[in-house]
């Protein structure tokens, strides 16, 4: 019996998983921040984002288990996203999921910054709805306006 992805806020709990995805090597290659983030760095990190309120981190489940994250950090009138998917739980359609459900709660204007290399996350900001605004060293700078 499959269950839907659902977002749930990270918390300190999440600290393990997150820093594991965070410096598995293909997310550290999509990343624009390519480097390896040391544990104390990470629980710092995120203390702060969770209590802060510019900024959201959620986990993404299916059947209970993490199977991603997705966080947005507040400029201005918009929300820049960024997203990654739990290793074991790439290829099955889990950012996608992810950036819909996110979406479904959120009227506001999207950013996303992905770099030209990074196809997979190219494709799903197309099909959430994402356009293409511009391209500066690069990264590819999407927009998704609020409905």
């Amino acid at each position: 019996m499959k269950t839907e992805l659902q977002l749930r806020p990270a918390n300190m709990n999440d600290a393990d998983c997150l820093l594991a995805w965070r410096n598995d090597r293909a997310t550290r290659e999509a990343s624009l921040c390519t480097a390896r983030v040391e544990v104390a760095d990470h629980i710092k990190w995120l203390r702060s984002a969770i209590s802060n309120d510019q900024q959201r981190l959620y986990i993404a489940e299916v059947n209970h288990r993490a199977v991603g994250s997705i966080r947005a950090d507040r400029e201005g009138e918009c929300w820049i996203l960024s997203w990654t998917v739990a290793p074991r739980s790439r290829g099955k359609g889990i950012a996608q999921q992810m950036l819909k459900c996110f979406i479904e709660g959120c009227n506001e204007t999207l950013l996303a910054q992905i770099k030209v290399n990074n196809i997979a996350s190219q494709k799903v900001a197309v099909r959430a709805g994402f356009v293409l605004q511009d391209v500066q060293d690069g990264i590819f700078f999407y927009q998704r306006n609020a409905d």
